[in-house]
Formats: structure tokens, C-alpha cells, sequence
């Protein structure tokens, strides 16, 4: 969809307006170009008062584009988590829900209880915790109570056996509604689902797992997705964690169960902030093009995304493209964006706001060769994704050989590397060890990992 531009381009006044070379004050229309008095060379940041949990700052590729052209650029839209926020944290709401298949029996399974005990000790009495099990029939191990017993809590743990088939969609429900009896606010509530096989039993199709989990997240329940050993559907999984705001994990031995459950319960016990939605609403004479790591409706002139929830200290960049079919000359407010989400901190639901704006000339000498560089950077995580999904794709279709899947995996690290993205880049250094070695399962559900962390946005001290 081609968005007309005005009846006159070279005239910079906009009807409506009794003065339009002013910082307009309020949001009369956000659906109509305003034109501003800013500096474009200055990031944008919005604050927020002390002791709240995130911030808003958005960064224009270049501030400065073409008018009475075609012309592109990228905004990069950063949510910061405070580190300063002291030791504290919001209680948990957590259900554990565990596939007991028979493929789980023996040795994965004394993993699990093992995991879940860790769990167990690393909660205090202020956290509620419940634990579902699914195979054919799902079971409810434990209701919802708060960690005073963990003696107790760890013998109902050891009474998990192994049984038969695999009833995802069951098990995911009803973990759904053992946290939906207790939701309090100012409590983080949180689903921990671990399997290792694709569904057998009940409900198996993906759009309907992955639309139930939808629905848990705009109650306020965020899903992690861990995906055990080698059978297990990594596209569902991922699937899950993607949808449901959560994280995602692979865990190729039964060992490794312990540490990656250490792993995302400290994750939850440094969240400062859930449930975080973006809208952006365009303006007028504004194309957008792309928001990179969502599919979205771009035929619109508002679009909503949700978000991951974040952990101390964390950001998490969105980087939205836009075209400007012949724009007239001046400064003017492209987009505005809204971000809400719950605060750890305060307990209330907050909101930052902000606008995307930006110079346009007619001077082609003012615009700037390059892009800013935080904005390339997260350009490149973005073509890094896709590189990675393209040598996926190529491995499935066997369009790659072996030697090609290795050299365009190396060339992804070495890009991956060169931007700081060191937790990525050695997952990718996994997958090639794992292709090398004849592992092309494991290498998929290693690699779509990576592409949902890249897509997400998120980056810890960057």
C-alpha cells in the first residue's frame, strides 16, 4: 500500500495547524504529520521518575533524510531495564508443568525431580508454586501453595512416574488454570513447560497450542519453553515461548536439566517488568515498511506488539523501517510510540511515550553517508536472523550441503561476533560442531534458539 503524498510536496505548512513551525504540546490527531522544532541530532530519551523499572529511548538511523523523494530509514526503539533497583523482587507465581511420557522414563526423568528440587530451595515463602504433569491424562500434582513445606513439596516431586502418551494441550491448560486461581497483583506468574516430543494425544495441531498459550499471555501469564533431547518439535516449542513472551531452551542431556532451571528461575527473580505491549502509530506520508522480529499488519496505521518481559539491566531494541513517499521539507513527528507494562517495582501498570522524528531537506550534502551505529548494529542482528533461518531452511530442503551449511554459519559468527553478540555467536559455534559431527537435529533446535533470541531484541550490557 502506497501512502499518497500531499497536493503541493514543496510546501511545508499543514493544514490544521495555526502554527505549524511549533513543538505541538498534547496529541490532537497522532495519525497526522506534525511538524516540530527538535534537534534531530540528539537521541531521543524519555525519562521516567526514579525507582521505576524501565526506559525509553529511540534512535534515529539518521536524523536527517530527503524530502520530495522516495526515501527509507530505521528508528531503533530501546526499553532499558534499571539495575538500580535494589535486591528485592516480586514474588513468583510459578507452575511447573512436566511431560511424563513414556520416552521421559529412567534417567530423564530423576533429572527432572532433581531440577524441580533445585527449584524448590531457590524459592522462598513469599513464592507460590504448583506442579502439572501431562501424558495421556494430566494430573495436578501439587495445587498452588506457598513454599513453607519444601520437605513436603519434594516428596509430592518424587511421586512423579512415566506413562504414556503425550497430551501437550491438556497439560498446558490446565497448568494454565492452577495459576489463574491465585493471580495477585504485584506477583509475577509464570508457566515452566519441559517436554521432550511432539503431541500424541488430545489437542496437536500448532495453531491451536499456540493460540491457547496467546490467550494465557493477554491474561498476564508469560510461557518458558524448554525442549528436551533429541525428538522433541522445536518449532512448537519455540513456537510457545515466542507467543507467550517467554524464554526458550534447548537441552540436548539430561544433566543439563538442573542448571538450565537454575538458569531461568534466577532469570524470573531479576524480571522487573511483564506484560509489555508497544503501539506505534504513524503518521501521514509515512510508508511503514518493517518492524523487524514481529509479524505485524503494516497496511495500518497503528500496530500493537507484545513484547518480552525483562530482566534487570536488560534492553531490548525494536528497530522499525519506514518509507517516506515524497515527504515535504521540514521537521516533523513520524510516528509516536506508547509502551505499557507492568512495573516490578511500583506493582501498577505504567506507560512511557515518545515520538519518532526527523528532518527532511532538500540539502542531499545535510544527510549523513552512515547510519548511526547502534541502529547498524541491530540492522545486522536482524540480517544475522534471517541468514540463520536461510541455512536452516537450505539444510531441511538438502538445497545445502554439509561444507555450504558450515562456511554461511561461519560467516553468521564471525558477523555475530564482530557486533558483540557473544551468547549468539556461540550457539551458532555449537550448531557447526553439531553439523560437523553429523547432528543435523540437534543443530535446527540449537539454531531456531537463536533466531528467537535475535528476534526478540533483547541484550544484556550492550
Amino acid at each position: 500500500m502506497t501512502i499518497p503524498g500531499p497536493d503541493d510536496p514543496n510546501k511545508t505548512q499543514i493544514g490544521g495547524f495555526p502554527d505549524p513551525n511549533r513543538t505541538q504540546t498534547g496529541i490532537p490527531d497522532p495519525n497526522r504529520t506534525q511538524q516540530v522544532q527538535i534537534d534531530p541530532n540528539r537521541t531521543r530519551m524519555v525519562g521516567v521518575p526514579a525507582g521505576k523499572a524501565l526506559s525509553l529511548s529511540i534512535i534515529p538511523g539518521r536524523p536527517v533524510t530527503l524530502a520530495n523523494t522516495l526515501s527509507r530509514e530505521a528508528f531503533l526503539i530501546d526499553l532499558t531495564a534499571s539495575e538500580a533497583l535494589g535486591s528485592g523482587r516480586q514474588p513468583l507465581n510459578l507452575c511447573l508443568v512436566i511431560d511424563r511420557s513414556g520416552s521421559m522414563e529412567g534417567e530423564p526423568l530423576e533429572y527432572v525431580k532433581r531440577a524441580c528440587g533445585y527449584v524448590v530451595d531457590l524459592l522462598d515463602t513469599n513464592d507460590i508454586l504448583s506442579i502439572v504433569t501431562f501424558e495421556e491424562t494430566v494430573e495436578v500434582v501439587m495445587p498452588p501453595r506457598k513454599v513453607l513445606n519444601k520437605d513436603l513439596i519434594k516428596q509430592n516431586i518424587q511421586q512423579i512416574y512415566a506413562g504414556n502418551t503425550t497430551n501437550l494441550y491438556d497439560g498446558l491448560q490446565l497448568g494454565a488454570q492452577q495459576l489463574g486461581s491465585v493471580m495477585e497483583p504485584g506477583r509475577l506468574q509464570r508457566l515452566v513447560l519441559l517436554s521432550d516430543g511432539d503431541p500424541t494425544a488430545g489437542i496437536r495441531d500448532f495453531a491451536s497450542i499456540v493460540g491457547l498459550v496467546g490467550e494465557m499471555k493477554s491474561r498476564g501469564i508469560t510461557v518458558t519453553a524448554l525442549g528436551f533431547g533429541p525428538e522433541y518439535n522445536e518449532e512448537l516449542v519455540a513456537g510457545i515461548a515466542r507467543r507467550a513472551g517467554g524464554n526458550y531452551y534447548y537441552i540436548s542431556r539430561p544433566d543439563l536439566l538442573p542448571e538450565v532451571f537454575r538458569t531461568e528461575l534466577h532469570r524470573l527473580m531479576t524480571t522487573v517488568a511483564t506484560n509489555v505491549d508497544m503501539q506505534l502509530r504513524f503518521a501521514r506520508w509515512v510508508q511503514p515498511r518493517q518492524v523487524y522480529g514481529h509479524n505485524v499488519n503494516l497496511s495500518v496505521r497503528e500496530v500493537a506488539l507484545d513484547l518480552a518481559d525483562l530482566e534487570r539491566g536488560t534492553t531490548l531494541g525494536t528497530v522499525v523501517e519506514m518509507d517516506f513517499p515524497n515527504h515535504p521539507a521540514g521537521t516533523y513527528r513520524v510516528a509516536r510510540v506508547t509502551v505499557t507494562y507492568e512495573d516490578g517495582v511500583t506493582g501498577k501498570r505504567e506507560t512511557l511515550e515518545g515520538d519518532l522524528v526527523l528532518e527532511f531537506t532538500t540539502d542531499r550534502s545535510r544527510v549523513p553517508l552512515e547510519a548511526d551505529p547502534r541502529v547498524s548494529r541491530e540492522l545486522q542482528a536482524a540480517a544475522a536472523s534471517r541468514a540463520v533461518e536461510k541455512t536452516i531452511m537450505g539444510m531441511r530442503t538438502q538445497q545445502l550441503s554439509t561444507a555450504t551449511a558450515v562456511m554461511e554459519l561461519q560467516k553468521t559468527q564471525a558477523l555475530l561476533v564482530s557486533q558483540g553478540r557473544t551468547q549468539e555467536a556461540q550457539e551458532v559455534a555449537q550448531a557447526i560442531r553439531e553439523l560437523q559431527r553429523g547432528d543435523t537435529g540437534s543443530v535446527e533446535k540449537t539454531l531456531i534458539g537463536t533466531v528467537m533470541t535475535l528476534d526478540q531484541g533483547k541484550r544484556t550490557g550492550q
